[in-house]
């Protein structure tokens, strides 16, 4: 469906604008209409579409060409395209010469009308993904697009311009989900490294015969399937900077490699006699704490000094909740793109939830949460009822938290909490019933779609709103 791709007709012509704008629903697109240009610049003020169908001439003091050149001013990316019943090479030139994406005659074909908008619509596609590479891009090599106001993540930010083009090794902790690989992007990016190579690799996802080949390389035939010789990261990161994840997590033998390497700046690659000299930049990330696995005998003292020598530590999400709406509304505007969504805001109930939960999985459990509202909402406004249940039940639960170790005063005024399921249930059945059965008017009152509305009832199971209980 082309839903999220708005489209306004603008005819004097009642019969015309609404043959049109039929003929557009039937390929999937959202259409209004507008019957005077002074109407069409109205409801363009109120809502971006991406393109308008204009009458060359309507009454009302304001022909297709006026009518264009207001809607240019508020919406600069609109395409445009000027229908007439007088087809001159004139009206042609100075419809284009406005800025006219397309000029089509009267009487229009349907068939016409599709290809023409698909064309659009396939460059308007093409442009968004455009832009949202664009943005991933700027999120991997500028350390601006850290999402925070926080005061410790602004410190951290500073720290990471400060050692940029230093050749000291950064050690990065913090819990799984933090944002630890942003950093480690924005210390790179930051430096006089930023145009060389910026290698990252888990740790934690390869056996130790695996993540050695990954990290030093191997030789032809040092190991069965080994049938070229291969570069480690080391090698591709060489005059850039590696990036390791989940150091915490290699084995022994591997702390040992490492901690030559380190020390020497060369190694061996696995069944190899020659050895490779690097110049890398190493930045180290684990959820683990070093100091304890030390202690503990689990990780070499002498490798964690030499990992330590720069530390950095990422706070959680849950420290720093000023983050949460900000973050919040940073992946629903990129995702709802993604995923084809109109969703613009976050509503009051849901952003309270949000903000009451403590994210164990941090940053990225809180994108997770944001795409999974997205993917559920049917409208620009992501409610409640779109986030993950789990995640509704556990803010249900730190509320009642707070009731319990609240005063007096908060005690009598939530003396007893029903859950988020039953408040949606009940306001549902409430709104049905209100509107003597008219579910789509009920949706409306709630301010959800048909469609969820339904899934809700089916949710639910409720069968016969008017008389379940």
């Amino acid at each position: 469906m082309n839903t999220h791709w708005k489209i306004l007709v603008v005819d004097d012509e009642e019969v015309m604008c609404e043959s049109l704008a039929a003929w557009l629903r039937e390929d999937g697109y959202s259409v209004d209409t507008a019957s005077s240009g002074r109407e069409a610049v109205e409801k363009a003020g109120q809502r971006d579409y991406a393109i308008y169908f204009v009458d060359l001439k309507m009454p009302g003091g304001m022909d297709g060409i006026e009518t264009m050149m207001q809607i240019r001013r508020l919406r600069p990316e609109a395409s445009i395209i000027i229908i007439t019943a007088y087809a001159t090479v004139d009206t042609a030139i100075a419809a284009m010469k406005e800025g006219a994406q397309e000029y089509i005659v009267k009487p229009c074909n349907p068939e016409e009308i599709s290809l023409l908008v698909s064309r659009i619509i396939k460059v308007k596609n093409l442009q968004r993904e455009n832009t949202i590479l664009r943005k991933k891009l700027s999120r991997q090599y500028s350390a601006h697009d850290v999402i925070s106001k926080n005061p410790r993540m602004r410190q951290i930010l500073d720290l990471a311009s400060e050692v940029a083009s230093l050749r000291s090794t950064v050690l990065i902790q913090g819990e799984s989900g933090t944002g630890k690989e942003l950093i480690a992007r924005a210390v790179h990016a930051s430096g006089d490294r930023a145009q060389k190579p910026f290698v990252a690799v888990s740790c934690a996802a390869l056996a130790e015969t695996l993540l050695e080949s990954e990290l030093f390389g191997h030789e032809k035939g040092s190991f069965t399937g080994a049938t070229e010789r291969k570069r480690g990261k080391f090698e591709m990161a060489d005059g850039g900077t590696i990036f390791l994840d989940e150091i915490g997590d290699i084995s022994p033998k591997l702390q040992v490699d490492l901690l030559r390497v380190l020390q020497e700046r060369c190694f061996y690659r696995v069944g190899g006699s020659e050895e490779v000299r690097v110049d890398v930049r190493v930045i180290a990330a684990t959820h683990v704490n070093l100091q304890v696995a030390v202690a503990e005998g689990k990780f070499r003292d002498d490798l964690f000094y030499r990992l330590n020598v720069i530390e950095i530590r990422i706070p959680p999400l849950r420290e720093r909740r000023e983050d949460i709406p900000l973050l919040a509304r940073h992946f629903m505007e990129r995702l709802s793109h993604e995923l084809g969504k109109d969703a613009r805001e976050i509503s009051e109930g849901a952003l309270k939830i949000l903000m009451d939960y403590n994210w164990p999985g941090n940053v990225r459990e809180l994108e997770n949460a944001i795409e999974r509202a997205c993917a559920m909402s049917s409208g620009p406004l992501l409610q409640l009822g779109d986030l993950p249940t789990q995640l509704q039940q556990k803010g249900l639960e730190a509320r009642r938290a707070a009731v319990a170790t609240g005063d007096g005063l908060a005690a009598a005024v939530a003396p007893e909490l029903k859950t988020l399921a039953d408040l949606e249930r009940e306001a549902i059945l409430g709104a049905i019933r209100t509107l003597n059965g008219d579910k789509l008017q009920a949706a409306k009152l709630l301010g959800i779609g048909k469609t969820t509305l339904y899934r809700k009832l089916k949710e639910y199971g409720i069968a016969d709103p008017l008389h379940d209980e």
